[in-house]
C-alpha cells in the first residue's frame, strides 16, 4: 500500500489555496508554500544525519515550522516524536531513552529543558536557503524510504494518567484514513476554516482537524497556544466554520466575555471530544443557536471514530454518535446494557513501541482494539460512554460508573467541575469519593444526587477543590487526585 504524501498532493491539486494562517505572526501559506517549507525541513533533518527509521523529537509550541517538521518525517522515512511542552526534563529523558531518539528540535522558550536531554539537538527552524542546496541528497533519501502504509510516521506518547506513558506507533495509513474518513463523514469542505489551538504534540491537535482539513483542502488557523478571548476574536475575524474543543476549553470559552458580542454567523458547528461533555454546556451553546456535536476517539484508533448530523446533535445530545464508515464497533463483556467497547478498522494503530505486554493486552485478535471504555448502544445505533473499565467499582455487589455520578454533579448549577473515584471500604467493598469544584456544600450536593441517582451510587465523601488537575487535552488526572487521599 503506497503511503502517499498529503501535502505534496494538495500542493499539486490546489497549490494556491491558503493552507495555514499563523496567528502569532500573521503569516499565510498556500499549500504549495507549505509543501516547500516541508522540503526545507526535510533538508534540515538530512543535514542532522537523520536516516530512514531514525526517531527525532519536537519540543515546541504550535508553529508553521512545527507542522513542516511533522510532515517532513514522511519525506525522509524517519519517525517523528512530538513531545509535551508541559513535561519535565526527567519525563522527556525517559521518552527519549524509550524510543532511542537520535535528534531533538526545540522551540526557543524550551531551550533550557531541551539542554538537559542527552540527545543531539538544534532549534526548530527550517532556515531560508537549505532547500536548493540539498535537493539531490533529499532525492536519494526519499528513494530509500518505505512506501508501506504500515510504515510508522510518528510515536505519540499517551498522557500517562494511570501510569508510565506508552509510545503509540502511528502508521501513515492511520493518518490518511483518519483524515479522509473524517472529511467524508463530517462533511468537511474546501471552504472550511478551522482554528487549531490545542497542542500539536497531542493526537487531537494533529489529527482531529489538522489532517482532515488538509484532506478536504480547507484552511487551518494556527494558534501558538490557547487563549479564550483570542479564540473568539479569531473565529469572528477569520470567519471560521468548524471548531473543535474539549470540555475544559468549551467551559472557558463559555465564560469568556467576548462570547456575548461575538459574531458567529460563519460557524457551521462546534464539536467536542476528549472527555464526556456535560449537558449544561451543550444546552448553553444551543441557546446561542450553535450546533454542538460530540465525538469520540483515542490516540490508538484515530481521534475521530464516530459521526452525527447537525439534527442528531440535538435529538441525540449526550451521544458520541454512530461509528464512521469503515469503522467497526462491538460491545463485549456486557453488564446489563453496558459493555466494553472494541474498535476495528484501517485507522487502528500498530501497537506500543517497545512494549509487547501492553500491546498484547489492548490489541487483541483479528485487528480489534480494546478501548477500555464502557458504553451502551441504543436501538438506532448511537453510542453513549458510561465510563472507563478500570474506573468502574463495585459497591455492595453492584457496579457503579463514576462518569454517571460526575455528569449528575456538574448538572448542579453551583458545580463547575467534578471527578469521582473509588476507595476500599470494609463494609461495602468499595465506595466513591467525589472531588468537586463547587459553591455549594456537601449537604446540598447529596440532596441533588439523591433526587437523580440510586442511594448506593452516592459518594461517601466529598473533597472540595479550587480546580481539578487535567491533562492538556481535558482528561482529569485521577492518579493525582488519588495521591491526595494517601
Amino acid at each position: 500500500m503506497f503511503d502517499g504524501d498529503l501535502l505534496a498532493e494538495r500542493a499539486r491539486v490546489t497549490p494556491d489555496k491558503i493552507a495555514l494562517i499563523a496567528i502569532e505572526n500573521g503569516e499565510r501559506l498556500t499549500y504549495a508554500q507549505l509543501s516547500q517549507r516541508t522540503d526545507r525541513a526535510a533538508a534540515v533533518l538530512h543535514d542532522a544525519g537523520i536516516a530512514p527509521g531514525d526517531r527525532y523529537g519536537i519540543l515546541a509550541h504550535n508553529s508553521i515550522d512545527y507542522i513542516a517538521f511533522f510532515f517532513a518525517a514522511g519525506r525522509v522515512g524517519a519517525i517523528v516524536v512530538p513531545l509535551s511542552t508541559r513535561a519535565t526534563a526527567h519525563e522527556l529523558s525517559q521518552i527519549a531513552k524509550d524510543c532511542g531518539m537520535k535528534h531533538l528540535l526545540f522551540g526557543p522558550e524550551l531551550e533550557s529543558v531541551a539542554s538537559r536531554l542527552n540527545v543531539d539537538r538544534c532549534p526548530l527552524t527550517v532556515g531560508e536557503a537549505t532547500h536548493r542546496n540539498r535537493v539531490a541528497a533529499l532525492t536519494t533519501v526519499s528513494g530509500q524510504r518505505s512506501t508501506s502504509g504500515d510504515a510508522v510516521h510518528c510515536l505519540l506518547y499517551t498522557s500517562g494518567t494511570t501510569g508510565k506513558p506508552k509510545g503509540v506507533m502511528i502508521p501513515r495509513r492511520q493518518l490518511f484514513w483518519n483524515g479522509y474518513n473524517t472529511a467524508i463523514n463530517w462533511d468537511l469542505r474546501a471552504d472550511d476554516v478551522s482554528p487549531v489551538y490545542t497542542p500539536l504534540y497531542h493526537a487531537g491537535g494533529l489529527a482531529a482537524f489538522l489532517i482532515p482539513i488538509f484532506s478536504a483542502g480547507g484552511t487551518i488557523v494556527l494558534h501558538k497556544s490557547f487563549n479564550a478571548s483570542e479564540v473568539w476574536r479569531v473565529i469572528e475575524r477569520e470567519r471560521c466554520t468548524v471548531v473543535l474543543g474539549v470540555p475544559t476549553i468549551w467551559k472557558m470559552l463559555l465564560d469568556a466575555p467576548e462570547l456575548a458580542t461575538a459574531k458567529l454567523g460563519s460557524v457551521r458547528w462546534f464539536i467536542s471530544g476528549g472527555a464526556p461533555l456535560p449537558a449544561y454546556i451543550i444546552e448553553a451553546y444551543q441557546k446561542r443557536g450553535i450546533v454542538m456535536k460530540q465525538g469520540f476517539g483515542m490516540t490508538e484508533v484515530g481521534v475521530n471514530c464516530f459521526t452525527m448530523t447537525e439534527e442528531e446533535s440535538v435529538t441525540k445530545a449526550g451521544s458520541i454518535g454512530k461509528p464512521m464508515m469503515f469503522t467497526e464497533v462491538e460491545l463485549r463483556n456486557m453488564d446489563g446494557d453496558v459493555g466494553e467497547m472494541y474498535i476495528r478498522g484501517p485507522h487502528v494503530s500498530l501497537g506500543y513501541w517497545n512494549n509487547e505486554a501492553a500491546t498484547a493486552e489492548s490489541y487483541v485478535e483479528d485487528g480489534w482494539f480494546r478501548t477500555g471504555d464502557l458504553a451502551r448502544r441504543d436501538d438506532e445505533g448511537f453510542f453513549y460512554i458510561a465510563g472507563r473499565r478500570k474506573e468502574m467499582f463495585i459497591t455492595g455487589g453492584v457496579n457503579v460508573y463514576p462518569a454517571e455520578i460526575e455528569a449528575e454533579l456538574v448538572a448542579h448549577p453551583a458545580v463547575s467541575d467534578a471527578a469521582v473515584l473509588a476507595v476500599p471500604d470494609v463494609t461495602w467493598g468499595e465506595v466513591g469519593v467525589a472531588f468537586v469544584v463547587s459553591r455549594a456544600g456537601q449537604e446540598d450536593l447529596e440532596a441533588h444526587l439523591l433526587s437523580r441517582l440510586a442511594k448506593y451510587k452516592l459518594p461517601r465523601r466529598f473533597i472540595f477543590m479550587d480546580a481539578l488537575p487535567r491533562t492538556p487535552y481535558g482528561k482529569v488526572e485521577k492518579e493525582k487526585l488519588r495521591g491526595l487521599l494517601s
